[in-house]
């Protein structure tokens, strides 16, 4: 018996879905974190000290744990970046930093 082509692309099409990874919610910790990692990686001049003044004793220790881990992935990730990124890096991270 033959199956409709249809039902052949469900596999795939539920492989590719398993496939699509959101990054950390903004406004959290974790995504303070990736934004510093990455702001790094495109050569951003970056405070940690101010980020980390804004955070609450909490929030301070799960930033510095996501820090650690997208430090460790940055080394496999790509570090060039174009000015259109490197623009939205640098200002996040601004806004990260602020009193």
């Amino acid at each position: 018996m033959a199956l409709p082509k249809h039902c052949l692309a469900w596999p795939l099409l539920l492989g590719l879905c398993a496939c699509t990874t959101t990054g950390p919610v903004p406004g959290t910790p974790e995504f303070a974190a990736a934004r510093v990692s990455r702001a790094y990686d495109c050569g951003v001049r970056v405070d940690r000290g101010h980020v980390l003044a804004r955070l609450s004793r909490a929030e301070r220790q799960r930033f510095t744990m996501a820090n650690a881990a997208f430090a460790v992935k940055s080394y496999k990730a790509p570090r060039a970046c174009d000015a259109a990124e490197r623009a939205a890096v640098q200002r996040d991270v601004a806004a990260l930093a602020r009193p």
